[in-house]
C-alpha cells in the first residue's frame, strides 16, 4: 500500500472536476456541483452502535420521527394489494388504495391490537382482522364490527385506522410515522434534481436481495458511504478507481459521493496503463474477464463509455448519445438520511439498511437493482430474497459479480462490531473529507436526537 502524503488537504491525483474536462460528451450540470462539508474533526461515541439504550432513543426520536422508504409501488401494482413494513418493534400496512392512490396505517387492529397483516398480500378487498374479524375498507374506514351491538360504547365514526404519512420518490414510497413531520417533498429538497436525467420512475425492480449482518444497521450502512475502504478491502480494483479522488457532497437532508471509474487509484506505486483500468474497473461487472481493447490514443474510460451506450440504446434509445462517459463510468452514491442509498447515473443499486429488530447488534442490508425497459414493456418486479446471516451473498446470483464484492465488505463488519464492544476507546474518529457522508449522517442524527 503505498500512502500518498501531498502536503496539502487532498489526496494526489486529478480532481473529479478536472476529469470531467476531459469527457468526450457535454456534461450534465449536477455533476459540476460542488458542495463540500465544513471541515472539522468528527468523533462518535461507540455507545451508539452497541448500547440498547441507544437503540431505544432511536425508536422514539428517529424511527417514530423521519421520513423512510418503505417499499417500491411496483412491490403493490394493483389496487387492494398492501405490504407490510417494520422498523424495530414497529409495523405499517402500505395499502394501493385506488390505482393512484397509496395509504399507510399503523399496522394494529383497534379492537384488541393484533397485527392485522404478517407479510404482503395481494388484491385484498378488505383489512379484516384474523383474530375476532374486525375489518377496514381500504381506506381506513370501519366495515364491520362482528357483534356490534356488544360495542354501544364504540363509535364506528371514531374507529378509522390510524394513518401515517405517505410521499413518493423514484418509485418508491416513503412513510413518516410523525403527524406534525415536514412534507416528504421539503424533506428531500433538490435529490430530484439530480436525477433527472436518469429518472428511477422509468425503471423496474429487476433484483432485491435482504441479507441479516451481524452488526449496527449504522456499521452496516456507513461501509458503504465512503470509498475510502478501497484500497484495504478491494485492493483488486486499484488500477480502474479514483476511490482516494472521490468527491463529496451534501445538500440539505441527503449527501453525495461520486467516486471515478476508468482511472488509477493514487495509492498505487505504478501507473497503470488505459487497458490496466479497463480490465480492473470491468473485474467488477463480469465474470470473465474484459475482452474490450483500448485503441490507440483512447481511454479506458471513453471505451467503456461507448460500450455502455450501445448495450442502453435498444432499451433507452437515441438519448444516450446525449449523456457523458461519466454518467456511464462512474459511481454516484447518495444517501437520503437516514438510510436510503439510490445510486445515479446507470448503475443500477438502491440500498437500505436498519436494524433487525430491537438487536442493537444486528442489522438488515438490502440491495435492489432498478434497471431501465423499453417503454411499454415494463416486467414485473422481483420479489424479495431473504439471506440470513450466514448465507453467502454468491447465493443470490441475480446480484452478479456484485455479491462477489459484498462478501468482502461485509466480511469486516461482524468484526467491526465485536472490536466496538473490544476496543478502550470511547468513540471512533472519522477523516475531514474522505468520510465526509459519515460525518453529515451524524449530523443530522444528532439533529434529531435533540429533538424535544
Amino acid at each position: 500500500m503505498t500512502e500518498t502524503i501531498t502536503g496539502t488537504d487532498r489526496s494526489a491525483g486529478i480532481t473529479y472536476q478536472d476529469l470531467l474536462d476531459t469527457d468526450t460528451h457535454p456534461v450534465p450540470e449536477v455533476l459540476r456541483r460542488v458542495s463540500p462539508i465544513d471541515p472539522g474533526a468528527t468523533t462518535i461515541p461507540i455507545e451508539r452502535y452497541i448500547s440498547q439504550e441507544f437503540h431505544n432513543l432511536e425508536v422514539e426520536k428517529l424511527w417514530k420521527k423521519v421520513w423512510q422508504m418503505a417499499c417500491h409501488e411496483d412491490d403493490i401494482p394493483d389496487v387492494g394489494d398492501y405490504f407490510t413494513y417494520e422498523i424495530a418493534d414497529l409495523s405499517f400496512l402500505i395499502v394501493r388504495a385506488k390505482e393512484d392512490t397509496f395509504k399507510a396505517y399503523v399496522n394494529a387492529c383497534l379492537h384488541r391490537g393484533r397485527l392485522l397483516r404478517e407479510t404482503h398480500g395481494k388484491r385484498a378487498t378488505e383489512l379484516r382482522c384474523p383474530f375476532h374479524g374486525w375489518a377496514w375498507n381500504l381506506d381506513g374506514t370501519i366495515k364491520e364490527i362482528p357483534c356490534q351491538w356488544d360495542f354501544p360504547h364504540v363509535n364506528p365514526e371514531e374507529e378509522s385506522l390510524p394513518e401515517v404519512q405517505v410521499g413518493r420518490w423514484g418509485g418508491f414510497i416513503f412513510i413518516n410515522p410523525d403527524p406534525n413531520a415536514e412534507s416528504f417533498d421539503s424533506f428531500a429538497g433538490t435529490l430530484g434534481e439530480h436525477f433527472s436525467s436518469w429518472p428511477l420512475e422509468r425503471r423496474y425492480k429487476e433484483a432485491h436481495v435482504s441479507k441479516i449482518l451481524r452488526c449496527n444497521w449504522k456499521v452496516a450502512q456507513e461501509a458503504f458511504m465512503e470509498a475510502y475502504h478501497v484500497v484495504a478491502t478491494h485492493p483488486q480494483i486499484l488500477a480502474g478507481i479514483g476511490d482516494a479522488n472521490s468527491q463529496y457532497d451534501v445538500y440539505g437532508n441527503f449527501a453525495r459521493a461520486i467516486t471515478p471509474n476508468g482511472t488509477p487509484s493514487p495509492h498505487l506505486a505504478y501507473d497503470p496503463s488505459e487497458q490496466e483500468m479497463l480490465d480492473a474497473a470491468m473485474d467488477v461487472q463480469f465474470e470473465e474477464p474484459s475482452k474490450l481493447v483500448v485503441p490507440d490514443g483512447g481511454t479506458a474510460r471513453s471505451v467503456t463509455a461507448a460500450g455502455q451506450r450501445e448495450a442502453l440504446r435498444p432499451v433507452v434509445g437515441n438519448e444516450v448519445d446525449s449523456m457523458s462517459d461519466a454518467e456511464f463510468n462512474d459511481s454516484f452514491y447518495f444517501t437520503l438520511f437516514p438510510n436510503f442509498h439510490p445510486w445515479g447515473g446507470f448503475n443500477r443499486i438502491v440500498y437500505r439498511f436498519r436494524p433487525n429488530g430491537n438487536n442493537p447488534d444486528e442489522s438488515i442490508m438490502e440491495c435492489m437493482y432498478l434497471s431501465p425497459y423499453p417503454e411499454g414493456e415494463k416486467p414485473p418486479a422481483a420479489p424479495i430474497h431473504h439471506l440470513g446471516p450466514d448465507d453467502d451473498w454468491t447465493d443470490a446470483p441475480e446480484l452478479g459479480m456484485l455479491g462477489r464484492v459484498f462478501n468482502q465488505d461485509t466480511y469486516n463488519l461482524p468484526r467491526v462490531q465485536l472490536g466496538l464492544h473490544t476496543t478502550r476507546k470511547e468513540s471512533i474518529v472519522l477523516g475531514n473529507y474522505g468520510e465526509t457522508k459519515i460525518r453529515h449522517f451524524n449530523e443530522l442524527l444528532e439533529r434529531f436526537l435533540d429533538q424535544e
